[in-house]
Protein backbone atom coordinates (compact mmCIF):
# COMPACT_ATOMS: atom_id res chain seq x y z
CA UNK A 1 0.00 0.00 0.00
CA UNK A 2 1.31 3.10 -1.46
CA UNK A 3 1.52 6.81 0.08
CA UNK A 4 -1.71 7.81 -1.85
CA UNK A 5 -3.80 5.13 -0.62
CA UNK A 6 -2.28 5.88 3.20
CA UNK A 7 -3.60 9.60 2.75
CA UNK A 8 -7.06 9.01 0.80
CA UNK A 9 -7.41 6.28 3.93
CA UNK A 10 -6.82 9.17 6.22
CA UNK A 11 -9.16 11.62 4.24
CA UNK A 12 -11.95 8.73 4.10
CA UNK A 13 -11.25 8.38 8.22
CA UNK A 14 -11.09 11.66 8.93
CA UNK A 15 -14.98 12.11 7.52
CA UNK A 16 -16.53 9.27 8.61
CA UNK A 17 -15.54 10.03 12.28
CA UNK A 18 -17.00 13.51 11.81
CA UNK A 19 -20.62 13.42 12.73
CA UNK A 20 -21.48 16.28 10.59
CA UNK A 21 -20.54 14.20 7.82
CA UNK A 22 -22.55 11.13 9.07
CA UNK A 23 -25.42 13.20 9.20
CA UNK A 24 -25.41 14.31 5.31
CA UNK A 25 -24.15 10.85 4.17
CA UNK A 26 -27.71 9.28 6.11
CA UNK A 27 -29.54 12.36 4.39
CA UNK A 28 -28.34 12.15 0.70
CA UNK A 29 -30.11 10.22 -1.65
CA UNK A 30 -26.76 8.86 -3.07
CA UNK A 31 -24.99 7.76 -0.20
CA UNK A 32 -28.33 7.21 1.97
CA UNK A 33 -28.35 3.75 1.46
CA UNK A 34 -24.66 3.23 1.91
CA UNK A 35 -24.73 4.97 5.34
CA UNK A 36 -28.03 2.87 6.67
CA UNK A 37 -26.33 -0.13 5.67
CA UNK A 38 -23.32 0.30 7.45
CA UNK A 39 -24.98 1.86 10.70
CA UNK A 40 -26.77 -1.67 10.19
CA UNK A 41 -23.71 -3.43 10.24
CA UNK A 42 -21.82 -1.63 12.85
CA UNK A 43 -25.17 -2.31 15.70
CA UNK A 44 -24.88 -6.00 14.38
CA UNK A 45 -21.29 -6.01 15.90
CA UNK A 46 -22.85 -4.29 19.21
CA UNK A 47 -25.86 -6.38 19.14
CA UNK A 48 -23.83 -9.76 17.98
CA UNK A 49 -23.81 -11.84 21.60
CA UNK A 50 -27.91 -11.28 21.77
CA UNK A 51 -28.15 -12.46 18.31
CA UNK A 52 -26.87 -15.51 19.50
CA UNK A 53 -28.04 -16.04 22.45
CA UNK A 54 -31.35 -15.91 20.81
CA UNK A 55 -30.11 -18.46 18.83
CA UNK A 56 -29.07 -20.91 21.64
CA UNK A 57 -32.73 -20.06 23.32
CA UNK A 58 -34.35 -21.71 20.40
CA UNK A 59 -31.85 -24.76 20.18
CA UNK A 60 -31.79 -25.53 23.88
CA UNK A 61 -35.58 -25.13 23.58
CA UNK A 62 -35.62 -26.88 19.99
CA UNK A 63 -37.27 -24.80 18.29
CA UNK A 64 -36.62 -25.60 14.66
CA UNK A 65 -37.48 -29.33 15.71
CA UNK A 66 -40.82 -28.69 16.74
CA UNK A 67 -41.97 -26.39 13.89
CA UNK A 68 -40.26 -28.88 11.50
CA UNK A 69 -44.19 -30.85 12.32
CA UNK A 70 -45.81 -27.98 11.32
CA UNK A 71 -46.79 -24.28 12.27
CA UNK A 72 -48.24 -23.41 15.63
CA UNK A 73 -49.74 -20.50 17.59
CA UNK A 74 -47.85 -18.87 20.40
CA UNK A 75 -50.49 -20.01 23.33
CA UNK A 76 -49.28 -23.66 21.93
CA UNK A 77 -45.54 -23.03 21.69
CA UNK A 78 -45.57 -21.01 25.33
CA UNK A 79 -47.28 -24.03 26.98
CA UNK A 80 -44.67 -26.36 25.09
CA UNK A 81 -41.78 -24.62 26.51
CA UNK A 82 -43.53 -23.87 29.85
CA UNK A 83 -42.91 -19.80 30.01
CA UNK A 84 -45.59 -17.24 29.89
CA UNK A 85 -47.16 -16.28 26.74
CA UNK A 86 -45.30 -12.83 27.10
CA UNK A 87 -42.17 -14.42 27.02
CA UNK A 88 -42.93 -16.74 23.66
CA UNK A 89 -43.69 -13.68 22.14
CA UNK A 90 -40.56 -11.90 22.79
CA UNK A 91 -38.35 -15.21 22.04
CA UNK A 92 -40.06 -15.68 18.48
CA UNK A 93 -40.35 -11.86 17.72
CA UNK A 94 -36.97 -12.10 18.01
CA UNK A 95 -35.99 -15.09 15.95
CA UNK A 96 -38.71 -13.85 13.32
CA UNK A 97 -36.03 -10.69 13.26
CA UNK A 98 -33.32 -13.02 12.68
CA UNK A 99 -35.20 -15.33 10.16
CA UNK A 100 -35.27 -17.93 12.10
CA UNK A 101 -38.65 -18.77 12.55
CA UNK A 102 -41.87 -16.86 9.63
CA UNK A 103 -44.92 -15.41 10.79
CA UNK A 104 -47.55 -18.03 8.90
CA UNK A 105 -51.22 -17.26 8.55
CA UNK A 106 -54.40 -17.45 11.96
CA UNK A 107 -50.66 -15.96 14.16
CA UNK A 108 -48.91 -19.48 13.59
CA UNK A 109 -44.95 -19.77 13.52
CA UNK A 110 -43.41 -21.67 10.76
CA UNK A 111 -39.38 -22.36 10.27
CA UNK A 112 -37.47 -19.39 8.72
CA UNK A 113 -34.44 -19.18 6.01
CA UNK A 114 -32.28 -19.62 8.59
CA UNK A 115 -34.44 -21.82 10.91
CA UNK A 116 -34.92 -24.46 8.53
CA UNK A 117 -31.27 -25.63 7.64
CA UNK A 118 -31.05 -26.60 11.69
CA UNK A 119 -33.74 -28.96 11.77
CA UNK A 120 -31.96 -32.18 13.00
CA UNK A 121 -28.69 -30.59 12.31
CA UNK A 122 -26.62 -31.82 14.82
CA UNK A 123 -23.12 -30.13 13.67
CA UNK A 124 -24.28 -26.70 13.41
CA UNK A 125 -26.32 -27.02 17.26
CA UNK A 126 -23.48 -28.69 18.89
CA UNK A 127 -21.07 -25.48 18.06
CA UNK A 128 -23.83 -23.45 19.40
CA UNK A 129 -24.77 -25.23 22.77
CA UNK A 130 -20.24 -25.49 22.95
CA UNK A 131 -20.57 -21.76 22.38
CA UNK A 132 -21.09 -21.48 26.46
CA UNK A 133 -17.60 -21.85 27.12
CA UNK A 134 -16.28 -19.74 24.51
CA UNK A 135 -18.67 -17.10 25.83
CA UNK A 136 -17.28 -17.77 29.36
CA UNK A 137 -13.61 -17.14 27.79
CA UNK A 138 -14.70 -13.85 26.50
CA UNK A 139 -16.57 -12.00 29.29
CA UNK A 140 -12.86 -9.69 29.67
CA UNK A 141 -11.69 -10.11 26.56
CA UNK A 142 -9.04 -7.44 27.31
CA UNK A 143 -7.85 -9.89 30.17
CA UNK A 144 -7.86 -12.66 27.47
CA UNK A 145 -5.40 -10.76 25.55
CA UNK A 146 -2.72 -9.35 28.18
CA UNK A 147 -2.61 -13.06 29.31
CA UNK A 148 -4.01 -12.60 32.71
CA UNK A 149 -7.73 -14.50 32.51
CA UNK A 150 -5.92 -17.65 34.00
CA UNK A 151 -7.10 -21.02 32.68
CA UNK A 152 -10.36 -20.54 30.98
CA UNK A 153 -13.24 -23.04 30.16
CA UNK A 154 -12.04 -23.77 27.04
CA UNK A 155 -8.60 -24.71 27.72
CA UNK A 156 -10.31 -27.22 30.07
CA UNK A 157 -12.88 -28.51 27.04
CA UNK A 158 -9.65 -29.42 25.47
CA UNK A 159 -7.36 -31.02 27.66
CA UNK A 160 -4.70 -31.60 25.34
CA UNK A 161 -3.85 -28.08 24.43
CA UNK A 162 -2.21 -28.08 27.66
CA UNK A 163 -1.65 -31.00 29.11
CA UNK A 164 2.23 -31.98 29.35
CA UNK A 165 1.73 -35.46 28.79
CA UNK A 166 -1.40 -35.73 26.98
CA UNK A 167 -0.90 -39.57 25.89
CA UNK A 168 -1.63 -40.27 29.19
CA UNK A 169 -5.27 -38.87 29.03
CA UNK A 170 -7.87 -40.72 30.61
CA UNK A 171 -11.24 -41.47 28.79
CA UNK A 172 -13.28 -39.22 30.74
CA UNK A 173 -10.89 -36.44 30.32
CA UNK A 174 -11.53 -36.89 26.38
CA UNK A 175 -15.05 -37.53 26.61
CA UNK A 176 -16.02 -34.33 26.06
CA UNK A 177 -14.30 -32.78 23.67
CA UNK A 178 -14.66 -36.06 21.50
CA UNK A 179 -18.17 -36.46 21.12
CA UNK A 180 -18.28 -32.52 20.17
CA UNK A 181 -15.63 -33.36 17.65
CA UNK A 182 -18.08 -36.15 16.13
CA UNK A 183 -21.03 -34.05 15.84
CA UNK A 184 -19.80 -31.65 14.00
CA UNK A 185 -17.66 -34.26 11.67
CA UNK A 186 -20.45 -35.02 9.09
CA UNK A 187 -20.21 -31.38 7.33
CA UNK A 188 -16.68 -31.78 7.24
CA UNK A 189 -16.71 -34.73 6.17
CA UNK A 190 -18.99 -34.50 3.26
CA UNK A 191 -16.82 -31.23 1.97
CA UNK A 192 -13.48 -33.17 1.89
CA UNK A 193 -14.64 -36.65 0.36
CA UNK A 194 -16.79 -34.46 -2.10
CA UNK A 195 -13.58 -32.41 -3.15
CA UNK A 196 -11.34 -35.42 -3.28
CA UNK A 197 -12.37 -39.08 -3.61
CA UNK A 198 -10.12 -41.13 -1.99
CA UNK A 199 -10.68 -44.46 -4.99
CA UNK A 200 -7.70 -43.77 -5.90
CA UNK A 201 -5.69 -44.47 -2.68
CA UNK A 202 -5.53 -47.72 -1.20
CA UNK A 203 -4.90 -46.93 2.79
CA UNK A 204 -5.55 -43.83 4.35
CA UNK A 205 -3.87 -43.00 7.46
CA UNK A 206 -6.18 -39.87 9.38
CA UNK A 207 -3.78 -38.47 12.01
CA UNK A 208 -5.88 -37.01 14.64
CA UNK A 209 -8.46 -38.57 13.51
CA UNK A 210 -11.00 -38.72 16.66
CA UNK A 211 -12.87 -41.44 17.29
CA UNK A 212 -13.11 -42.29 13.42
CA UNK A 213 -16.19 -40.46 12.61
CA UNK A 214 -14.64 -39.10 9.60
CA UNK A 215 -12.62 -42.91 8.57
CA UNK A 216 -16.25 -44.00 8.82
CA UNK A 217 -17.73 -41.70 6.30
CA UNK A 218 -14.87 -42.13 4.09
CA UNK A 219 -15.37 -46.05 4.27
CA UNK A 220 -18.91 -45.59 3.01
CA UNK A 221 -17.74 -43.69 0.32
CA UNK A 222 -15.20 -45.65 -1.04
CA UNK A 223 -15.96 -49.69 -0.20
CA UNK A 224 -12.18 -51.17 -1.25
CA UNK A 225 -10.34 -48.10 0.77
CA UNK A 226 -7.99 -49.46 4.13
CA UNK A 227 -8.34 -47.32 7.42
CA UNK A 228 -5.42 -46.13 9.78
CA UNK A 229 -6.45 -44.12 12.36
CA UNK A 230 -3.53 -42.56 15.01
CA UNK A 231 -4.85 -40.30 18.55
CA UNK A 232 -3.92 -40.03 21.57
CA UNK A 233 -5.01 -43.97 23.51
CA UNK A 234 -7.87 -42.71 24.99
CA UNK A 235 -8.99 -41.57 21.81
CA UNK A 236 -8.04 -44.33 19.55
CA UNK A 237 -9.72 -47.09 22.07
CA UNK A 238 -12.72 -45.00 21.15
CA UNK A 239 -12.50 -45.33 17.49
CA UNK A 240 -11.82 -48.94 17.71
CA UNK A 241 -15.17 -49.02 19.58
CA UNK A 242 -16.89 -47.23 16.63
CA UNK A 243 -15.50 -49.19 13.77
CA UNK A 244 -16.11 -52.33 15.19
CA UNK A 245 -20.36 -51.26 15.57
CA UNK A 246 -19.83 -50.00 12.04
CA UNK A 247 -18.71 -53.60 11.10
CA UNK A 248 -15.04 -52.19 9.94
CA UNK A 249 -12.76 -54.60 12.39
CA UNK A 250 -11.51 -55.69 9.30
CA UNK A 251 -10.75 -52.42 7.40
CA UNK A 252 -9.91 -50.47 9.93
CA UNK A 253 -6.89 -49.86 12.83
CA UNK A 254 -6.52 -47.41 15.24
CA UNK A 255 -3.16 -46.66 17.18
CA UNK A 256 -2.58 -44.38 20.09
CA UNK A 257 0.40 -42.27 20.51
CA UNK A 258 1.46 -38.56 20.69
CA UNK A 259 1.49 -37.12 16.86
CA UNK A 260 4.40 -35.05 18.34
CA UNK A 261 6.65 -37.83 20.09
CA UNK A 262 5.80 -40.98 18.03
CA UNK A 263 6.06 -41.96 15.20
CA UNK A 264 3.01 -42.61 12.96
CA UNK A 265 1.73 -46.31 11.90
CA UNK A 266 3.34 -46.62 7.83
CA UNK A 267 1.75 -48.45 5.11
CA UNK A 268 -1.15 -45.77 3.60
CA UNK A 269 -0.46 -43.69 0.51
CA UNK A 270 -2.68 -41.40 2.17
CA UNK A 271 -2.86 -39.06 5.09
CA UNK A 272 -4.98 -36.67 6.47
CA UNK A 273 -5.38 -33.88 8.82
CA UNK A 274 -9.08 -32.87 9.48
CA UNK A 275 -8.75 -29.26 11.68
CA UNK A 276 -5.57 -30.32 13.51
CA UNK A 277 -3.29 -28.10 12.51
CA UNK A 278 -4.58 -24.55 13.62
CA UNK A 279 -4.76 -26.45 17.23
CA UNK A 280 -1.06 -26.10 17.53
CA UNK A 281 2.25 -23.36 16.71
CA UNK A 282 4.68 -23.73 14.47
CA UNK A 283 7.00 -25.82 15.99
CA UNK A 284 4.85 -27.87 17.01
CA UNK A 285 3.01 -27.90 13.45
CA UNK A 286 6.44 -28.86 11.75
CA UNK A 287 6.81 -31.84 14.33
CA UNK A 288 3.40 -33.30 13.03
CA UNK A 289 4.14 -32.50 9.69
CA UNK A 290 7.48 -34.10 9.53
CA UNK A 291 5.94 -37.05 11.23
CA UNK A 292 3.05 -37.11 8.26
CA UNK A 293 6.03 -37.01 5.99
CA UNK A 294 8.10 -39.75 7.25
CA UNK A 295 5.17 -42.10 7.26
CA UNK A 296 3.89 -41.62 3.96
CA UNK A 297 5.67 -43.26 1.15
CA UNK A 298 7.64 -41.16 -2.35
CA UNK A 299 4.90 -40.08 -3.41
CA UNK A 300 2.03 -40.27 -0.69
CA UNK A 301 -0.47 -37.46 -0.83
CA UNK A 302 -1.14 -35.34 2.67
CA UNK A 303 -5.04 -33.33 2.83
CA UNK A 304 -5.09 -30.95 5.15
CA UNK A 305 -8.39 -29.60 6.02
CA UNK A 306 -9.44 -26.73 8.33
CA UNK A 307 -11.14 -23.19 7.89
CA UNK A 308 -8.07 -21.04 6.47
CA UNK A 309 -7.19 -17.43 7.49
CA UNK A 310 -7.90 -14.78 5.03
CA UNK A 311 -10.46 -16.69 3.03
CA UNK A 312 -12.43 -14.29 0.23
CA UNK A 313 -15.64 -13.79 1.38
CA UNK A 314 -15.22 -15.09 5.00
CA UNK A 315 -12.05 -13.08 6.76
CA UNK A 316 -14.16 -12.84 9.59
CA UNK A 317 -14.17 -16.77 10.08
CA UNK A 318 -10.30 -16.97 10.15
CA UNK A 319 -8.87 -14.35 12.06
CA UNK A 320 -11.99 -13.19 14.52
CA UNK A 321 -13.59 -16.28 15.26
CA UNK A 322 -10.91 -18.66 15.19
CA UNK A 323 -8.29 -16.20 16.31
CA UNK A 324 -10.04 -15.66 19.65
CA UNK A 325 -11.59 -18.76 19.95
CA UNK A 326 -7.77 -20.57 19.64
CA UNK A 327 -6.46 -17.69 21.73
CA UNK A 328 -8.90 -18.56 24.87
CA UNK A 329 -8.11 -22.36 24.18
CA UNK A 330 -4.41 -21.49 24.63
CA UNK A 331 -2.33 -22.81 21.89
CA UNK A 332 -2.54 -22.47 18.21
CA UNK A 333 -3.44 -19.94 15.84
CA UNK A 334 -5.13 -19.60 12.15
CA UNK A 335 -3.41 -19.60 9.20
CA UNK A 336 -3.79 -18.29 5.88
CA UNK A 337 -3.14 -21.03 2.90
CA UNK A 338 0.37 -19.57 2.13
CA UNK A 339 1.42 -19.43 5.45
CA UNK A 340 0.42 -23.46 5.58
CA UNK A 341 2.18 -23.54 2.05
CA UNK A 342 5.55 -22.19 3.56
CA UNK A 343 5.59 -24.80 6.63
CA UNK A 344 4.75 -27.88 4.05
CA UNK A 345 7.61 -26.57 2.13
CA UNK A 346 10.06 -26.54 4.70
CA UNK A 347 9.14 -30.11 5.66
CA UNK A 348 9.99 -31.63 2.13
CA UNK A 349 6.10 -31.60 0.93
CA UNK A 350 5.70 -30.49 -2.76
CA UNK A 351 3.07 -29.51 -5.27
CA UNK A 352 0.99 -27.91 -2.87
CA UNK A 353 -2.37 -26.81 -4.54
CA UNK A 354 -5.89 -25.84 -2.52
CA UNK A 355 -8.86 -28.14 -4.13
CA UNK A 356 -11.96 -25.78 -4.34
CA UNK A 357 -15.09 -26.67 -1.54
CA UNK A 358 -18.43 -25.81 -1.70
CA UNK A 359 -18.27 -24.01 1.91
CA UNK A 360 -14.80 -22.68 2.21
CA UNK A 361 -16.08 -20.72 5.21
CA UNK A 362 -16.14 -24.42 6.92
CA UNK A 363 -13.70 -26.21 5.43
CA UNK A 364 -10.60 -25.35 2.93
CA UNK A 365 -8.78 -28.03 1.46
CA UNK A 366 -5.14 -28.77 0.76
CA UNK A 367 -3.56 -31.15 -1.12
CA UNK A 368 0.44 -31.69 -0.83
CA UNK A 369 2.79 -35.18 -2.61
CA UNK A 370 5.78 -36.34 -0.11
CA UNK A 371 9.14 -34.81 -2.30
CA UNK A 372 12.03 -34.57 -0.51
CA UNK A 373 13.74 -35.35 2.65
CA UNK A 374 12.28 -33.03 5.52
CA UNK A 375 14.52 -30.04 6.73
CA UNK A 376 15.42 -30.16 10.33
Amino acid sequence: MGAVADRWLAWRDKHLASPLFQRWAAGFPLTRWIARREARALFDLVAGFVYSQVLLACVRLRLFDVLAAGPLDLRTLAHRFEMTPEAAQTLLAAAESLKLVQRRSDGRYGLGERGAPLVGNTPVTAMVEHHAALYQDLRDPVALLRGRAGEGALAIYWPYAGAQAPSQLGDERVAAYSALMSASQPLVADEILDAYPMARHRCVLDVGGGDGTFLTAAAARTPGLQLMLFDLPAVADRARRRFAAHGLVDRATSAGGSFLTDPLPRGADLATLIRVVHDHDDARVLAILRAVHAALPPGGSLLLAEPMAGTRGAEPMGDAYFGFYLLAMGRGRPRTAEQLIALLQATGFTGMRLLPTRLPLQTRLMHAVVGTAPSL
